[in-house]
């Protein structure tokens, strides 16, 4: 049994990076860089008007109100051509080009504009209301780096520089099996003794949240041959293999036989974690095999921390891990003798700004329904517990 610090170290170790492709631009979000995006251009391109209202020379208006002739209009995509003369103004629009020889703009609101005239009410001041051309953003400069993953946030980033396509690392290829003869579809009302396949449903949701591409391949009942031939089938074409259920030591935990007969390479089986002691990590020639347990919750909390860090390792991302930080503990929460506890929370805030993480009543790895409100895990480091108003590390999901 090892620590989940060495669990991960390991995999960081022997996951490699996919190869890239490039991808058009409306194809790539949720996709990670595999080149730096560079800005062709200076951003603005241009001396840009922040405002609707007047391009003037702030010496013009300094002895406000001030009269000034009305000589042209600058909108978007229409710029002034013209050169700016003492004792004149152009009309300009929000995101218009600034006009050779003005220096300021006056927002309309402290304008009047009569028969050819614009009367300034206000002194304006040099370069007021203007955002100089390459302000945000220098020709050359890199933008966004590889390795970092394209989001609806910045993806107009790309496309605002030219990269009609983007060069990125190619989606893991994940295969997820459930195992075990009391699972059934979820379309299907289940016996007294049986329950539905939620567990693949989740995990397909999380690996595509990670960018990988999964199938759901049919449950596999408690027959080793059966098994056996279908983890066997799965890592032909997968990245990525993923069972759950069947890697205890049960008498119909078939999991780590199977892949014994497939002469795996099993790097670890047993993490010292609170849930999710008995998972599995191997590789099976070209694949990685990821045998997770049956408690969804489990399946969950192992699936956080450590498929997901194969799959951004696959994908060469610069952040593999889920993001993290403190909180002041909202509660007790009793940490195991010799694992490492990473318990469901809630988040808030107090009257003082400080977050809270608030651990969810819940009633162990089988308890999916508690797990659904977690909105982080609570690390609690073998041998400790914490009471209400401790700093906790927590993983934010």
């Amino acid at each position: 049994m090892i620590a989940v610090a060495k669990a991960l170290k390991i995999i960081g170790r022997e996951v490699r990076a996919l190869p890239a492709e490039r991808v058009a631009i409306e194809d790539a979000v949720g996709r990670v860089l595999a080149e730096d995006i560079v800005a062709d251009s200076d951003m603005p391109p241009f001396d840009r008007s922040q405002m609707d209202g007047y391009a003037v020379r702030a010496a013009d208006a300094k002895d406000a109100p001030a009269v000034l002739k009305l000589v042209g209009e600058s909108a978007a995509g229409r710029g002034w051509k013209g050169r700016l003369k003492a004792g004149e103004a152009v009309r300009i629009m929000t995101g218009a080009p600034l006009p050779a020889g003005a220096d300021s703009v006056q927002k309309i609101e402290l304008t009047q504009e009569t028969d050819g005239t614009v009367i300034i009410n206000e002194p304006t001041a040099e370069g007021r209301f203007i955002v100089p051309k390459g302000k945000e953003v220098k020709k050359g400069k890199v933008v966004l780096r590889r390795g970092e993953r394209l989001s609806a946030s910045n993806i107009a980033v790309p496309a605002a520089f030219g990269y009609a396509k983007v060069k990125v690392s190619k989606r893991p290829r994940v295969a997820i099996l459930a195992t075990g003869t009391e699972i059934v579809p979820i379309e299907n009302r289940p016996k007294p003794d049986q329950i539905r396949n939620s567990n693949s449903l989740m995990l397909a949701s999380l690996c595509q949240a990670a960018g990988a591409e999964a199938v759901i391949l049919p449950t596999v009942g408690d027959k080793l041959s059966e098994l056996t031939a279908a983890i066997a089938a799965a890592a032909k074409t997968a990245d990525v293999v993923i069972t759950t259920g069947g890697v205890s030591v049960g008498k119909y935990d078939l999991t780590k036989e199977a892949i014994a007969g497939l002469e795996a390479e099993v790097i670890f089986e047993k993490v010292k974690l609170k849930p999710g002691k008995p998972t599995v990590f191997a590789r099976l020639k070209k694949a990685f095999f990821f045998g997770l347990p049956g408690n969804p919750v489990s399946a969950a909390v192992t699936f956080h921390l450590f498929v997901r860090r194969a799959l951004m390792r696959m994908q060469s991302a610069s952040a593999i891990d889920l993001p993290s930080g403190f909180a002041v503990i909202d509660g007790e929460a009793k940490g195991t003798r010799e694992r490492d506890s990473y318990l469901p929370a809630s988040l808030a805030t107090d009257a003082n700004g400080r977050l809270l993480a608030v651990p969810l009543r819940w009633h162990g790895s089988s308890d999916f329904i508690g797990f659904a409100s977690a909105e982080a895990l609570v690390r609690i480091p073998a041998g400790t517990s914490l009471t209400s108003g401790e700093v906790c590390e927590v993983l934010f999901l």
